[in-house]
């Protein structure tokens, strides 16, 4: 006899499962309002924290994921994203969140997101997001995706001056962004190499000048020639 999994009964009905990750009550109320309440979508399970979206999430083994960045606690939403994609990869996760930032936003793609909408999007549009997600496509915000573009075409304008711009560097300032590509903040990098925090920083703006880049995503992603 054949045995099915938990959400087989959904994709037999063409129904998408879906779960949602969001510190806010009331969003979370109001998104699990709007999913359930849709023909061809069910929401299978909310959460409210990181340590409870990366316990819960690999045994509801959902469709589709809305996860929020600001989780508060220790880990953020990309935080989540990053842990349990590998564990998850039958499982589309996207950013729903409040933030517009490029690097925020680069982050979560990185991590492993595949869309990235903002919450102030229309009930409709976040449905057809959703259903574009679960049919392999990677939805975004037009704001976002003008941002994607844009960042796209700046890199694509320097990569012809990528060596130029990286045998500008000297040696005490590609070895602080290969610290930055680690993670590691200012003060942790000023106690590897023993130096002073203000001395990081210094070299830090100097990277940034150098590569024409204005935060540690790009700079790390412009070394590597991503």
């Amino acid at each position: 006899m054949a045995v099915y999994g938990p959400n087989a009964i959904f994709a037999f009905m063409n129904v998408i499962s879906v779960c949602i990750v969001d510190d806010n009550h009331e969003l979370r109320w109001a998104l699990e309002e709007i999913v359930s309440m849709s023909d061809g979508y069910k929401c299978v399970g909310t959460m409210s924290t990181a340590d409870d979206a990366i316990r819960k999430l690999p045994l509801l083994k959902p469709d589709v994921v809305l996860m929020d960045i600001n989780l508060g606690g220790g880990e953020s939403g990309i935080d989540c994203v990053r842990e349990l994609k590998p564990r998850m990869p039958g499982t589309n996760f996207m950013m729903c969140t409040v933030y517009e930032e490029d690097e925020k936003i680069f982050e979560a793609l990185n991590a492993g997101a595949s869309g990235y909408i903002l919450k102030k999007t229309a009930p409709g549009k976040l449905l057809e997001a959703i259903r574009e997600l679960y049919q392999g496509g990677a939805p975004m915000s037009s704001q976002i995706a003008r941002k994607v573009v844009a960042a796209f075409q700046k890199h694509s304008v320097g990569a012809g001056n990528h060596d130029n711009n990286i045998a500008m560097l000297s040696n005490r300032e590609k070895e602080i962004l290969e610290l930055l590509s680690r993670g590691l903040m200012y003060k942790e990098i000023a106690a590897a190499l023993f130096i002073g925090q203000e001395t990081v920083r210094k070299h830090v703006y100097h990277v940034y000048e150098k590569l024409h880049v204005t935060n540690r995503v790009e700079a790390v992603n412009k070394y590597y020639g991503r």
